[in-house]
């Protein structure tokens, strides 16, 4: 019953929001959709009790029945699914409450929270599933909801437009993780988890057959199952939706950043962490994939200067260090960084959504300044992410992050090596951006006077969730650290690695210096920041135009769009006009509409015109007809 109420109580919040709002109105739909988080949050703390016991399943109904062929829907109860939960229930709830300081003058209330609260129920049925096809259902349920959420302000072009990219980009890697699971259905002949799991061993080294072409079966799958993830988790290449995706409303953006959606990609290769054991080379993929994103994501947020874009790239930058962990066979360290992550970036987009909403929802960091003293509670809290988040000693991320680089230190898989260079870059990089951040909207001088005239703290609704972030913040990491300790048993059976993968145990052996280089990272980059925008502030517009092509470089975000626009987009524009002109206008309008369709109009109005109502006229042409009927019989039956 707990695991039940946990997951359906989203659902039922949303219903009522969403059928009945303008019925009971918005401040009723918003009580309604908040108490249901509220409810499924208090299941998700108590549900906690079961990490690090055996895995068990709560039916809910048998979904499909077909040729024998059969699935049921049931909740997944182990350590994985539990942490998920927690993460997913806890972090929505908290933003659900925020959300009602922020939407407050909004029209569509209802619709939002709605909205929001599917959002999560698609969440929590994706972490929770027990087979493939369940856990399909609440990973297009969130791309579904995503679109909603992100075009949310649809009067807005640029909502619509980032609303579409979205889906469209998610639909490539969705793609790619229909066929895994059709894979895995054709090789497996199931779709539950535990029977692929134990059949996963058996299938380690064979070969499978695809048009020809002959490729390890498993190594096939994982790489399926991982292009969903490179979709849904905004990874190179599929990654250029993210930063669209600000054009939400901020309680969005840190709902689909913190705990959901960009977390599903990495769950569901912790999940499948029995399967990509056995295959190096997906491992080798996912670790490259991962360190350069995070590489990437870091080097373009230094130039961005919406303050909900910064935070964006800093998401995907920290999913590339999930995946690098995953990918060298630390799924535990990648699940504990996805946790104390959900905890600082939910703390970052909700403390830019208050500066936003104090400044009448300007983004642009170079129109802010001097804003500590007018919002302290919201510079307070949001130091306190930004701390976390580049891994200050005794935060959050400081335990989480460290863990990753230390993983991808020790491990003997491919890339490794490679991977621990270019998160240790990133780090640096990371930790200038977020000091850029926090240096250019909070301290100095205020730029537009007249904005920061009438800037203001938010209200306690808002405020409220941003201290019980921040307390998370900074005591998630000590919370958490069980989950990479290898004696403590915390995942059970939820996480399965070989009896070689010893990642874990080998970290504790790193030296010193390897130990500390995150942390001497983070002193670079924030002291990079203090220097150029603090002390002096003219040395990055001199370095900008000094180094004009690698600064355009990076604001261009090294060209992706404009190269899918002109690989992709364009061409399908092209030959959607040529099919337009060609076959609807050429073709089908010529020989239809205007053709065929045309003369029966034509000929059906002349004909028309005969039935004038008149009685007489009536009268003649029967008695022509009449004169016609008797000539023919006369002249040509009787002789």
């Amino acid at each position: 019953m707990l695991h039940l109420l946990l997951v359906f109580s989203p659902l039922l919040g949303s219903a009522v929001a969403g059928l009945f709002g303008r019925l009971v109105g918005a401040r009723a739909a918003q009580l309604v959709t908040v108490v249901a988080m509220g409810v499924s949050a208090v299941c998700a703390v108590l549900g906690l009790r079961y990490v690090g016991t055996e895995p068990f399943t709560v039916p809910v109904f048998t979904w499909a029945v077909v040729d024998g062929f059969q699935v049921e829907w049931a909740l997944r109860v182990d350590s994985l699914s539990a942490v998920m939960m927690f993460v997913v229930a806890g972090i929505s709830f908290l933003i659900h409450v925020y959300s009602m300081g922020y939407m407050a003058e909004d029209p569509g209330i209802p619709r939002f929270f709605s909205y929001l609260s599917f959002f999560t129920f698609a969440m929590l049925m994706l972490v929770t599933s027990d087979n493939l096809i369940q856990l399909y259902f609440g990973w297009e349920g969130v791309g579904v909801a995503s679109y909603l959420l992100i075009g949310f302000w649809y009067t807005r072009a640029s909502a619509c437009a980032a609303a579409i990219k979205a889906f469209v980009v998610n639909r490539v890697g969705d793609f790619g993780l229909a066929l895994g699971i059709a894979t895995i259905y054709f090789v497996f002949d199931s779709v539950r988890f535990d029977d692929i799991f134990a059949a996963a061993p058996e299938l380690a080294g064979s070969r499978i057959a695809v048009f020809g072409a002959e490729f390890d079966t498993l190594t096939l799958v994982a790489l399926l199952l991982f292009v969903g993830a490179i979709g849904k988790s905004a990874q190179l290449p599929l990654h250029t939706w993210l930063p669209d995706a600000m054009e939400g409303p901020t309680p969005v953006s840190a709902l689909i950043h913190a705990a959901t959606m960009v977390t599903a990609g990495v769950f569901l290769v912790a999940r499948f962490s029995p399967l990509f054991e056995y295959t190096p080379t997906a491992l080798a993929v996912v670790t490259l994939i991962g360190a350069a994103t995070a590489f990437f994501a870091a080097s373009v947020g230094p130039a961005q200067n919406d303050i909900k874009r910064v935070i964006a790239y800093s998401t995907c930058s920290q999913l590339g260090y999930m995946f690098a962990a995953a990918g060298v066979g630390a799924y535990a360290v990648a699940i504990f960084h996805l946790f104390t992550h959900a905890f600082f970036k939910a703390l970052l987009f909700l403390g830019a959504g208050s500066v936003i909403h104090a400044l009448h929802h300007e983004q642009d960091l170079w129109r802010m300044g001097g804003l500590r003293r007018k919002m302290p509670v919201t510079y307070a809290t949001m130091w306190i992410g930004t701390l976390a988040l580049v891994g200050f000693p005794l935060t959050a991320g400081y335990f989480s992050k460290d863990a990753i680089l230390e993983a991808t230190w020790v491990s003997h898989h491919a890339f490794a090596g490679l991977a621990f260079w270019l998160l240790l870059v990133s780090a640096v990089l990371t930790a200038f951006y977020s000091g850029r951040l926090m240096f250019l909207a909070f301290h100095g001088t205020p730029r537009v006077p007249e904005l920061a005239e009438h800037a203001h703290e938010s209200p306690p609704v808002m405020t409220v969730p941003l201290l019980v972030l921040a307390v998370g913040a900074l005591v998630a990491g000590y919370a958490g650290l069980s989950m990479i300790d290898p004696e403590s048993g915390f995942w059970g059976a939820a996480i399965l690695t070989r009896p070689d993968n010893e990642v874990l145990e080998a970290m504790h052996g790193v030296p010193a210096l390897v130990k500390w280089s995150p942390t001497l990272a983070m002193i670079v980059g924030l002291a990079l920041a203090w220097l150029f925008y603090v002390r002096a502030p003219e040395l990055p517009e001199r370095l900008a135009a000094a180094f004009r092509p690698v600064h355009r470089f990076l604001v261009r975000k090294w060209y992706f769009d404009e190269i899918y626009d002109a690989l992709f987009v364009r061409p399908a524009f092209t030959l959607a006009r040529a099919l337009w002109r060609g076959v609807d206008l050429g073709l089908i309008d010529r020989f239809g509409p205007d053709g065929v369709a045309a003369a029966t109009l034509a000929a059906t109005r002349r004909v028309v015109r005969l039935q004038t109502g008149y009685l007489y006229h009536y009268a003649f042409a029967m008695l022509v007809g009449v004169v016609a009927l008797v000539s023919w019989y006369l002249v040509v039956v009787r002789p």
